[in-house]
């Protein structure tokens, strides 16, 4: 499958600032195909965090063209892009954002609840996640009696219980040990060989390796593809 997913023309992010405009993003141009793993990278302040939020729909206040899957989310009302957000990204983030007052089993249910799968079969694709991350034993727990690593495992099989097209991670392994942070990023491998799009941010360039596409940016323009 090698359609088009993600269609970024010109697209522009800026704050106000007094008399003028301080650009976070300038005239990005970027396609990315059904089954890639892209990796964004470049120095700190350079938009990298900013651009993944545009794509993941958390942040409005942009400019220019951005298709998904052939929809143009430019011209989406708020409600329409948070059910587009639903149905076909799954966010993977630094500091986890599990919510600690559900347990494992309840943070994993949540993007399914979403999506209207009936709870007879949420059950089962929670119970088949929980074995298939090798965390069952840790179903009932609360997020804050849990380890970083196995922290961002759930993170992670809660991105991706719901099958989404794409998965953006943000520094996913940024607060990881080597060996938890290669654990991560070997699912990743596994689940875009399996045929989801990936984009993700990191500094490590072990962990940029792992994409077959790089993109640097620097100062909020790409500097090279």
């Amino acid at each position: 499958m090698d359609g088009n997913l993600i269609r970024l023309r010109n697209l522009e992010r800026y704050y106000e600032l007094g008399t003028g405009k301080f650009y976070v993003l300038r005239r990005i141009n970027l396609d990315v195909n059904d089954g890639d793993f892209v990796t964004i990278m470049g120095p700190s302040g350079a938009g990298k965090s900013t651009l993944l939020s545009i794509l993941g729909m958390l942040d409005g206040e942009w400019g220019g063209e951005y298709y998904l899957s052939d929809q143009p989310v430019h011209d989406l009302k708020p409600k329409q892009r948070s059910e587009l957000n639903k149905r076909t990204i799954g966010f993977v983030f630094q500091q986890y954002h599990l919510l600690d007052n559900l347990t494992v089993a309840e943070n994993l249910d949540l993007p399914l609840s979403y999506r209207n799968v009936k709870s007879s079969e949420r059950q089962g694709i929670v119970a088949d996640t929980l074995d298939r991350f090798q965390i069952v034993g840790k179903k009932d727990l609360y997020p804050t009696q849990l380890s970083g690593g196995q922290q961002q495992l759930v993170a992670v099989a809660r991105a991706i219980i719901a099958k989404p097209q794409l998965i953006l991670a943000d520094e996913p392994t940024g607060s990881l040990h080597s060996s938890q942070g290669k654990e991560i990023m070997d699912l990743f491998k596994k689940l875009n060989e399996e045929g989801t799009t990936i984009i993700q941010v990191t500094h490590n360039e072990n962990w940029a390796a792992y994409g077959r596409k790089i993109i640097k940016l620097a100062d909020g323009w790409i500097v090279n593809e």
